[in-house]
C-alpha cells in the first residue's frame, strides 16, 4: 500500500543547480601552490625564484588560517578536493599538482595555524621530486617522512584507500566501459576522507596522526563534540552536500561503501548536531536539494534521520504517526522478504521526495488516526535467528599449554594443534607459542607446524586473509610457505587483498626468486605477471639471467611499466629498455623513462626526446619533463630541439619573436639558460625573453643564475 502525503499538488523539482564551484580565494591559493611546485621541480635548489614562490603560499595559508585552525586538501589522479568542492579536471595547473601528488601516493595535505615559509620550502622541495624517478612515492614510504613538519602533514594512502580511488588498476575494458561512473565513485570516496579529515580537526596535530579514522561512529563522536562553530560547521556540510550530491548517481562497489558509511555516519549524529548542520546548509531550496539527493543515496534509515532534522531545521510539522508510518517502511526495505525490500525501499523514498517538495501543511491527522498508524506501525517483523552453537576453544589451548609446561608432547597435545590449525586458531596457536615457558618442550616441531604452507594457505582463504597472524610468522616462512602467498596472489579477486599480499612478498628473501620466474614462464593474465615483476623488483637482488626483454614489450602497459622499472637495475639492458620506453604510447611509461634520463641521457635517446618534447598531443608535464632532460644533455641534437621549441616566427617588423608564453615555454628558457647560455642562438634566445614583459620570462632568462642551474 501506497501512502500519498496529504499536501497541494506536487509542484515540478526544481532544475538542478550548477557544481558547487571553489571560492575565488580558494582556487587562487591552489593555482599559487601548483605555480611553486612547478618552479621547485624546474629550478635548482637556490634558485631566487624559490624563496618568493614558497613565501607567497605561506602567506596565503596564513591568511586561511586566521580562521580556522587547519586547511585540508583531498587528492584525487586529477582533481583536488578542499572544504568538500573538488576541482576542475581539465584545469591544467590544478590538474598537473593533483597528478603529482596522486603520484606520490598521498590522499592529502593539511596545512596548520602556526605555518612557516621554511616548512613549506622544505615541503616543496621534497614533493618536486618525481616519484616515479626515485621509485619511492611518499606515502609508501616511512610514515615518519611525512610527519616532519610541526604544521604541514602529508597523509598517506593506506592499502583501503587505493582500493577506493585508484583507477590504474582496472582492466582496459572496464576502464573504457564506465570511465565516468569510475571517476564519481573516486570522487565520492575522496569526498569521505576530506570529511573525516575535517571532522578530526581537533586531533590533526597530534603526533600520532596519521590518517582519519574510517569507523563512522567515531567521526559522528568528532562531530559531536566539537563545540557549535560556524567555520567548523560549513565546512562538514559541504563535504555532505557532496557526498549526497555524488551518490545519488555513483554506482559499483565503491559507491556502495560509501553510501553505507554515510548513512552509519548520519545515523550515528546526535538529532542536534545534524539539525545544526542541515541549518547551516544553506536557504530552504539548498536544504531540500540536499534531503532530496540523500533519499537517492543514503541507506532509508538515514533518508529518515534527515527528515526529522528537515522538519526541525525548517519550522516544519512532521506527524508522529507519519514518521511511524514512514518507519515501518524503513524496516521492510532493510529486513522484510526478498519482493517486499524492494518496493518497501521505492515507495519510501517516493513518499520523502513527495513530502519535501510539496511540504506545506501542518499536522492533518487527528489523534484516533494517529493512534491507530501508531499500532500499524508498531507491529514487528518476524524473524527467526538460527541458535549458535558455542564452540569451547579453551580445551586445547590448556591441553598444548600443559604439554609445553611439562616438557612432553604427546599425542593429545597435537591433537590439540591440529584442532587449533583448522578451527581457525592459528593466531591462538602462535600466542601459546610465543609465550611458551622456557626450559619446556621443544617448540621447534609445533612452529614447523604452524608455518608449513598448508597452514599458510588456511591463513590466506578468507577475504581478507588474517594478515595480523601472517606478519608474525613471515620472519619463520619458508620458500614453499612464500609460495602459497604467490599462488594466493594468483586467485584473489581483491585488489585489497593482493596489495596486501604484495607487502608480504616484498619481505621474502632472495631465494624466492626462482619460484617467481617459474611461475612467470607461463600464460597468465595480466594482472598477474605484473605483481609477480612487483615481487621481483621488491628482493634484495633479481635471479641470475633473468631477463626482462619477454615483458618490456608486454601488450598491456601496467606490466611493461614494472619491467621497465626492472630493466632500468640492469646496465646491460639500461639503454635499450630507456629507448624502447621512449616510444612507449603509455604516458606513465614516458615519464618514467624521462626521470630516468635526467640523471643519465643517452645520445641514442636524444631524438625521441626531442620528439616528446615538440609533440602538442603528449601531455604537458611530459613535454616539460623532456625539455628539462634537454637541457641537461650535451648532444647537439637537445640544443636544436630546444632552439626549435622557442621560435615563434617573427614580429610584423621581422625580429625574432618566442611562442605564446606557457610551461613549455618557460620550460625551455629555463632549459637554455641553464645548459647552453655558451651558444650564441641560445644567447639569442635569452636576450628576447630578457626583454619580455612576462615577469615569468625573465626570471627564466636570468644570466645571473645561469650558473646554478647548469
Amino acid at each position: 500500500m501506497l501512502w500519498h502525503p496529504m499536501s497541494s499538488p506536487t509542484p515540478p523539482p526544481p532544475s538542478p543547480p550548477e557544481r558547487t564551484a571553489l571560492s575565488r580565494e580558494l582556487a587562487d591559493f591552489l593555482i599559487e601552490l601548483s605555480i611553486a611546485l612547478h618552479k621547485h621541480a624546474m629550478y635548482p635548489e637556490g634558485h631566487a625564484l624559490l624563496a618568493p614562490a614558497a613565501a607567497g603560499v605561506a602567506r596565503r595559508a596564513e591568511q586561511f588560517l586566521e580562521e580556522r585552525p587547519t586547511l585540508s586538501l583531498g587528492v584525487a589522479r586529477q582533481q583536488l578536493v578542499i572544504e568538500g568542492v573538488a576541482t576542475d579536471p581539465k584545469h591544467p595547473l590544478l590538474a598537473e599538482l593533483a597528478g603529482r601528488l596522486h603520484r606520490h601516493h598521498l590522499g592529502a595535505v593539511t596545512f596548520h595555524r602556526g605555518i612557516r615559509g621554511s616548512e613549506v620550502t622544505d615541503v616543496l622541495r621534497t614533493l618536486a621530486t618525481e616519484a616515479d624517478r626515485t621509485g619511492e612515492p611518499l606515502g609508501l614510504g616511512p610514515p615518519e617522512r611525512l610527519r616532519a613538519w610541526e604544521h604541514i602533514r602529508l597523509h598517506s594512502l593506506t592499502y583501503e584507500r587505493l582500493e577506493l580511488l585508484e583507477e590504474k588498476d582496472a582492466p582496459p575494458a572496464e576502464q573504457g566501459a564506465d570511465d565516468g561512473g569510475r571517476a564519481r565513485g573516486a570522487h565520492a570516496a575522496q569526498l569521505w576522507l576530506g570529511l573525516a579529515r575535517a571532522a578530526m580537526v581537533a586531533d590533526a596535530t597530534s603526533e600520532d596522526a596519521q590518517a582519519p579514522p574510517a569507523e563512522p561512529a567515531t567521526i559522528a563522536r568528532a562531530i559531536d563534540a566539537h563545540s557549535k562553530n560556524a567555520a567548523y560547521d560549513q565546512v562538514i556540510v559541504g563535504y555532505l552536500l557532496q557526498i549526497a550530491d555524488e551518490l545519488k548517481d555513483a554506482g559499483g562497489a565503491e559507491a556502495v561503501s560509501l553510501r553505507r558509511r554515510t548513512s552509519k555516519l548520519v545515523g550515528a549524529l546526535q538529532p542536534e548536531t545534524l539539525r545544526r548542520l542541515i541549518e547551516m546548509g544553506g536557504d530552504a531550496a539548498q536544504r531540500t536539494k540536499f534531503a532530496i539527493d540523500a533519499t537517492h543515496g543514503l541507506a532509508v534509515d538515514a533518508v529518515l534521520e534527515i527528515v526529522r532534522a528537515m522538519a526541525d531545521a525548517s519550522r516544519k510539522t512532521v506527524s508522529e504517526p507519519l514518521v511511524r508510518m514512514l518507519s515501518k517502511l524503513a524496516a521492510h526495505a532493510e529486513q522484510g522478504t526478498g519482493a517486499a525490500r524492494p518496493q518497501a525501499d521505492e515507495a519510501l523514498r517516493e513518499q520523502v521526495k513527495d513530502l519535501l517538495t510539496g511540504w506545506t501543511l501542518d499536522d492533518p491527522n487527528p489523534d484516533p488516526y494517529a493512534r491507530a498508524l501508531q499500532r500499524m506501525a508498531g507491529t514487528g517483523l518476524g524473524r527467526s535467528r538460527p541458535a549458535s552453537d558455542a564452540n569451547n576453544d579453551a580445551e586445547p589451548v590448556r591441553l598444548l599449554q600443559t604439554g609445553l609446561e611439562v616438557g612432553v608432547l604427546g599425542p593429545g597435545a597435537w591433537r590439540a594443534v591440529r584442532r587449533l590449525v583448522e578451527g581457525n586458531g592459528v593466531a591462538t596457536l602462535v600466542d601459546v607459542l610465543e609465550h611458551a615457558p622456557p626450559g619446556g618442550a621443544d617448540v621447534a616441531p609445533v612452529w614447523a607446524r604452524v608455518t608449513a604452507p598448508d597452514t599458510v594457505r588456511r591463513l590466506t582463504e578468507n577475504d581478507p586473509p588474517d594478515f595480523g597472524t601472517l606478519d608474525r610468522l613471515l620472519p619463520r616462512l619458508s620458500v614453499p610457505a612464500f609460495e602459497t602467498l604467490l599462488d594466493a596472489l594468483a586467485t584473489s579477486e581483491s585488489r585489497t587483498t593482493r596489495r596486501g599480499l604484495l607487502d608480504r612478498l616484498a619481505r621474502a628473501p632472495r631465494e624466492v626468486g626462482a619460484a617467481v620466474v617459474a611461475r612467470l614462464g607461463g600464460e597468465h593474465p595480466w594482472f598477474v605477471v605484473r605483481n609477480l615483476l612487483i615481487v621481483l623488483d621488491a628482493l634484495p637482488a633479481l635471479p641470475d639471467g633473468f631477463s626482462t626483454a619477454r615483458f618490456t614489450g608486454h601488450s598491456d602497459a601496467r606490466v611493461r611499466r614494472e619491467a621497465l622499472k626492472l630493466a632500468l637495475k640492469a646496465p646491460a639492458e639500461r639503454e635499450r629498455t630507456l629507448l624502447g620506453a621512449l616510444r612507449d604510447p603509455d604516458p606513465r611509461t614516458a615519464r618514467l623513462a624521462l626521470s630516468t634520463a635526467l640523471d643519465n641521457c643517452p645520445s641514442t635517446a636524444v631524438p625521441l626526446i626531442a620528439d616528446l618534447s615538440k609533440d602538442a598531443r603528449v601531455p604537458s608535464d611530459i613535454r616539460v619533463l623532456a625539455i628539462k632532460v634537454l637541457g641537461r644533455s650535451r648532444h647537439p641534437g637537445a640544443l636544436v630541439a630546444l632552439l626549435s621549441l622557442a621560435d615563434g616566427g617573427t614580429t610584423w617588423r621581422g625580429r625574432a619573436k618566442l611562442p605564446p608564453r606557457s610551461l613549455e615555454v618557460v620550460a625551455t628558457v629555463m632549459a637554455l639558460a641553464g645548459g647552453w647560455s655558451s651558444d650564441a642562438r641560445a644567447r639569442a634566445v635569452l636576450a628576447i625573453a630578457a626583454a619580455s614583459k612576462d615577469p615569468e620570462l625573465r626570471n627564466a632568462a636570468d644570466p645571473g643564475e645561469s650558473a646554478g642551474r647548469r
